[in-house]
């Protein structure tokens, strides 16, 4: 299987000298594409500040991470910046989503974000098989929770990324709309050959990853 994204010898710690937080401890990961990966773990167990430094949203204290067999820690910022664009696709508990604009809109904006023009085909077959078609032209406040986190579902597979990272997307939700979110994260990595990474502290919603890694303070087992 392709490696799409890995990660060697990661520590981070906060604090200072007197106080300090080994938030994670020489973490060694590796994601293949197509799979869909939990990563289980209590509050304060380092499975934030991973995806974080995953998706090059925080720097390590040591380690590398690879994304497409380039290391991306070491980049200006404006790279950065077209690499979260174009290689990561972001899902976060409260949705993000922009309460001005539609369901449709707040799906393509990142695609207008880095200079190009959407696939309308394309965007409108991803709200079929999330099962928001009725959705596109609401407003965020027009949608239940659930609507809403399948339309940043949408925003995140519309720009066709190496990786989704998901940090607690189904912390805001029902136990029958987590369920449905999740399963939908499942059936996205298979039908679009999507590698997705999910933290979470609910064992039950890893269930539907075809991995699930558990991290404990700041170490993946």
């Amino acid at each position: 299987m392709n490696t799409v994204l890995q990660c060697t010898g990661i520590s981070k710690t906060y604090g200072n000298d007197k106080i300090k937080v080994h938030a994670l401890k020489k973490c060694s990961l590796s994601f293949t594409q197509g799979e869909f990966v939990a990563i289980v773990g209590k509050s304060g167990s380092g499975k934030s500040t991973l995806l974080k430094i995953l998706g090059t949203l925080d720097t390590p204290d040591q380690g590398e991470v690879l994304l497409d067999n380039e290391n991306v820690l070491h980049l200006p910022d404006k790279k950065l910046s077209q690499i979260r664009r174009r290689k990561i696709g972001f899902i976060y508990q409260d949705y993000s989503l922009f309460p001005e604009y539609t369901a449709y809109e707040n799906i393509i904006m990142p695609i207008h974000l880095d200079g190009r023009k959407e696939n309308q085909e394309n965007v409108l077959e991803i709200l079929k098989t999330l099962g928001i078609l009725g959705c596109k032209d609401k407003f965020p406040s027009e949608m239940s929770g659930g609507e809403q986190q399948r339309t940043a579902i949408a925003r995140a597979l519309v720009i066709s990324p190496t990786v989704i990272l998901a940090d607690e997307p189904t912390g805001n939700l029902d136990a029958e709309n987590a369920n449905e979110v999740v399963m939908l994260m499942s059936k996205a990595a298979r039908l679009y050959n999507q590698t997705i990474i999910m933290v979470t502290h609910d064992r039950q919603m890893a269930d539907y990853a075809d991995r699930i890694l558990v991290i404990s303070d700041g170490v993946v087992q």
